[in-house]
């Protein structure tokens, strides 16, 4: 069955929504494809987002403040690539792709990643698997990388918890991911 693509005016929300909305989405670049099990929701300093880049508008963060729909990937620790869909029209907000289940080009991503196991369970490892770099920062969703509409997760499969690996804004909820990661 051939799957639709989001239209842009899907990220036209609010950005805590649009995270939980992205679970059982299918994100694809060129041979990869995977369902989205993990994402987080980042906003700005109204929200109290201390954790997020657009707390402080940056040439960096600029495109959360101006967009959505556009890709928003950036360098992080020196090593690894994150992947953002920007969100909100009018305030500034982004959603970091944090986990997929890999179900197209999986020799690909083994390749890539140089092992057959936990491919895609971080963001840093989703990049690298996808084969995804900041070359492809601001480009719009379904240019280069394809989102389609995917698989319908309920509300029960779906877990919220604390953002992993910040120490600031740590009390908003904004992480949701896929109970079950074999979601199907």
């Amino acid at each position: 069955m051939k799957q639709k693509l989001l239209s842009k005016s899907f990220f036209n929300k609010d950005t805590v929504k649009t995270a939980k909305a992205l679970l059982g989405k299918i994100i694809k670049y060129k041979n990869t494809s995977g369902i989205i099990i993990e994402t987080e929701a980042y906003k700005g300093k109204e929200d109290g987002d201390e954790a997020s880049h657009a707390f402080k508008k940056t040439e960096r963060s600029e495109l959360m403040y101006n967009s959505y729909g556009k890709f928003y990937i950036y360098f992080i620790y020196g090593n690894y690539y994150c992947l953002n869909i920007t969100a909100e029209k009018n305030k500034p907000g982004a959603v970091l792709i944090r986990a997929i289940k890999p179900i197209k080009g999986i020799k690909n991503m083994e390749k890539r990643r140089q092992r057959k196991d936990n491919l895609t369970d971080g963001p840093g490892k989703l990049c690298q698997a996808l084969n995804i770099t900041k070359a492809l920062n601001g480009t719009d969703i379904n240019d280069k990388i394809k989102i389609l509409k995917g698989i319908k997760i309920k509300n029960s499969q779906i877990g919220c918890s604390s953002r992993i690996g910040i120490n600031k804004a740590q009390h908003l909820k904004w992480r949701f991911f896929v109970k079950e990661k074999d979601a199907s």
